[in-house]
């Protein structure tokens, strides 16, 4: 089929005032995009707001969102994406712009939530499994039991902070962490409410399928994907299940390509990277979504999109290239599913406005590779 891969949403010169925030109008981005309203590069990051438990939709609308927030159309499929969600070490609180994240999400009505990893804040020895375990009661309290409590499918991929995956001599060196993820996603009352494909490595690695879109998820929390894991993603994405859904998506934590300034040293981005991506334009994977960097960015390298989820926690970071205001974010995701267009609206959770995607830098050499905004023919 034909794929029209590269829409994707700008702000428009109107900005909504009153409810929680101002919001900006969004509309498709074209070559000469008119004047726009971007989001103030002033704007303080220390303004939290408290969340709100209960905020009207509009339902049965064709733009369901939170009152007071910009509402995109929604697609045949709407998806939120979240990243990177936890503070420091041991924490077992988040930050108030994660709370009203969190809160926002039954407003958009999506199909699903994902998450990019780093639900927790652990990858420190010196915390004990009670410490651990108490982190992931913290997610729950704050994150899974409200997707939950509002029937929504939660699938994510596990980041180095969760339970990374790296090893010295042959043995775990974060064997606690790695427990402590495998005890909370077993148990039942913790149910993704996902429709498993293949779940025999899960919660490292293991697919679902979602609204005739087959999601790939594989543990990316280290720079090298073990070669039985990757032999397991290509059977994967080889088989009658994904090969007959009307899409495909991949997520891990690490990027295949570096974006953010702190992020683009050995260890931080995966190892041969267009060689995975090979791999994913060879079964037509539309996209590859990862978190890790704290900076949000949409690409596209090959045939293959890229999403840089950016952060929702503690410490948004710089871009490789340019000079925009680190922030806070989390993105809708709207596909038409007939012609694989997806399209973005992406809030600075720190203003409430929608992010001016043509703003950010029209690519990015990362160590690896040149990587291009995704609406940038090239």
């Amino acid at each position: 089929m034909a794929i029209k891969r590269r829409q994707l949403l700008i702000l428009g010169g109107l900005a909504i005032g009153g409810g929680i925030g101002g919001a900006a109008f969004s509309g498709i981005l074209s070559r000469k995009p008119e004047a726009i309203s971007p989001t103030d590069p002033k704007a303080t990051t220390a303004n939290n707001p408290k969340p709100t438990k209960s905020l009207s939709t509009v339902k049965s609308s064709p733009n369901p969102a939170p009152k007071g927030l910009f509402a995109p159309s929604r697609g045949d499929v709407r998806i939120v994406l979240i990243s990177d969600l936890n503070s420091a070490y041991g924490s077992t609180d988040y930050l108030a712009q994660v709370k009203q994240a969190i809160a926002f999400v039954p407003d958009w009505e999506p199909d699903l939530v994902l998450c990019g990893g780093d639900m927790v804040a652990g990858q420190d020895n010196s915390l004990r499994p009670s410490e651990i375990e108490a982190m992931w009661q913290g997610f729950d309290k704050h994150i899974a039991a409200p997707i939950r409590k509002a029937k929504l499918p939660f699938g994510f991929t596990i980041g180095n902070h969760d339970a990374s995956g790296s090893s010295f001599g042959g043995k775990s060196t974060f064997e606690n962490d790695r427990n402590a993820v495998i005890k909370y996603w077993s148990d039942p009352k913790h149910d993704a409410n996902l429709n498993f494909v293949d779940r025999a490595g899960f919660p490292f690695y293991y697919t679902f399928a979602q609204n005739d879109i087959f999601f790939l998820t594989w543990d990316a929390s280290t720079s090298e994907i073990p070669s039985e894991q990757l032999k397991w993603a290509e059977k994967s994405l080889a088989s009658e299940a994904a090969q007959k859904a009307k899409l495909r998506i991949a997520i891990g934590h690490l990027p295949l390509y570096a974006v953010a300034k702190g992020r683009e040293t050995s260890g931080n981005y995966l190892e041969d990277a267009d060689r995975l991506r090979a791999l994913f334009e060879k079964y037509n994977v539309h996209t590859y979504i990862s978190g890790h960097d704290h900076a949000y960015y949409p690409a596209h390298k090959g045939k293959l999109e890229l999403l840089n989820a950016g952060v929702l926690g503690d410490g948004p970071r710089r871009l490789l290239t340019g000079d925009i205001t680190p922030n806070r974010t989390v993105s809708v995701i709207d596909i038409k599913i007939e012609t694989a267009e997806t399209i973005y609206t992406t809030y600075d959770m720190d203003t409430l406005k929608v992010v001016d995607q043509s703003t950010l830098p029209r690519y990015i050499d990362a160590p690896n590779g040149r990587i291009t905004r995704r609406d940038i023919k090239i």
